[in-house]
């Protein structure tokens, strides 16, 4: 069974027309730069934003749901990859699809990331379809329901249904890859002897000119001569030429890794794990957090009818930061928030990768500590008691 043999497409394909959007933007998106993936810079800069996305677990109101979402998404990979595998998309092309899979009644039965290569936006009925095209694929084209994909997209523009694609950031890769090869064409050129082989025994045919020529690269000119030494003899004069060649400075390929890292939102800490607890707690507020919340409102409005929303369905990804912090940090929650009914044991040990405990899940509270409405009950209970007792004498 293919991987694109999970979806199922309609056979109304001639009665499809184009779909237009709002200011007749083009709905035919082809994303710019399909290759990104193949640059190393980029792989590293995605690679940590993958990871640490994956680690997010999904809350559901219905169990089943968070179940497939948790364990198994679908055939082909758990909860983490499923993840994983949707910020790699979500980075390349700047849209990810989650196709929503149902049953003959309408139960969401598993969740899958579309690996498209372009689509369009299609109408029929007055509704909403897109048609993917696949790389490399026997599949065809195959048109989906836009109310069974879930879109995640960054840099929202121009487009309601995609975000703007990566030619911003294609400029730099190019230029850091001509850097690259520069450097790889310099360290060739400068390690083989090179120059003028001059005969000073006459004019010579150019036969002659080309078997002496030839003959010199073959003793000498190869990986061979170890030790760089040419032998000739008074009829002949080698004139070395020195090759000299501009490559860019450390401190310019610097800064071009600089502006890629910048485009995607990680620094060399992030990138090489290094990261203080504040660098981490930036890193996931600014680039973990907002797509964790976009996928959650997605999937909650996409899986769920109006009359479940109604009764307070939902889906929510959550990440436990704790598992970052310092030791000194978690004790320290463990006291200002555990102690006081902020969190619960089981939730704090979570955290600091601990098995739960019997009982854990209960919030406890110090005993100098209670609601102000309690304490201020239990003030009036004590003045009565000691204006009883007065009385009483």
């Amino acid at each position: 069974m293919g991987v694109l043999s999970w979806f199922k497409t309609t056979k109304l394909v001639k009665t499809f027309k184009s779909w237009a959007e709002f200011g007749r933007y083009n709905a035919t998106f082809v994303p710019f730069g399909d290759n990104l993936y193949a640059s190393d810079l980029v792989r590293s800069c995605i690679r940590p934003l993958a990871e640490h996305t994956s680690k997010a677990n999904p809350i559901c109101t219905d169990k089943r749901i968070e179940r497939i979402l948790k364990v198994n998404p679908n055939m082909y990979m758990n909860g983490a990859e499923f993840l994983q595998k949707l910020r790699i998309k979500y980075e390349l092309k700047n849209t990810a699809f989650i196709y929503i899979e149902r049953d003959k009644i309408g139960k969401v039965v598993s969740f899958y990331p579309v690996p498209y290569r372009s689509y369009e936006a299609v109408e029929y009925n007055n509704g909403l379809y897109l048609e993917f095209s696949f790389p490399n694929s026997s599949v065809g084209k195959l048109i989906l329901p836009w109310d069974d994909l879930v879109p995640i997209r960054k840099d929202y523009n121009e487009s309601d249904i995609s975000g703007d694609d990566n030619r911003a950031i294609l400029d730099k890769l190019n230029l850091i890859s001509t850097t690259n090869q520069g450097v790889a064409n310099a360290i060739k050129s400068t390690a083989n002897l090179r120059g003028i082989l001059k005969n000073t025994k006459g004019i010579l045919a150019d036969e002659d000119k080309a078997k002496q020529k030839e003959l010199f690269i073959k003793e000498y000119m190869n990986l061979e001569n170890e030790g760089g030494i040419a032998s000739i003899d008074s009829t002949q004069e080698f004139i070395p030429v020195t090759m000299s060649p501009t490559i860019t400075s450390w401190q310019q390929t610097r800064e071009f890794r600089e502006d890629v890292y910048r485009y995607f939102g990680v620094n060399d800490a992030i990138v090489m794990s290094n990261y203080t607890e504040q660098q981490f707690e930036a890193f996931y507020e600014s680039k973990i957090e907002p797509f964790l919340n976009d996928l959650s409102l997605e999937l909650t409005r996409k899986v769920f009818t109006e009359r479940e929303l109604g009764f307070g369905n939902q889906i929510i990804y959550e990440a436990n930061k704790l598992q970052f912090a310092s030791m000194s940090t978690k004790i320290s929650i463990f006291k200002e928030v555990v102690l006081y009914g902020g969190m619960t044991i089981n939730e704090w040990r979570s955290g600091c990768n601990l098995a739960p405990l019997d009982g854990g899940d209960v919030p406890i509270r110090r005993l100098d500590a209670d609601v102000v409405d309690n304490q201020q009950d239990n003030v009036a209970d004590e003045s009565e008691e000691d204006t009883e007792v007065i009385d009483n004498d």
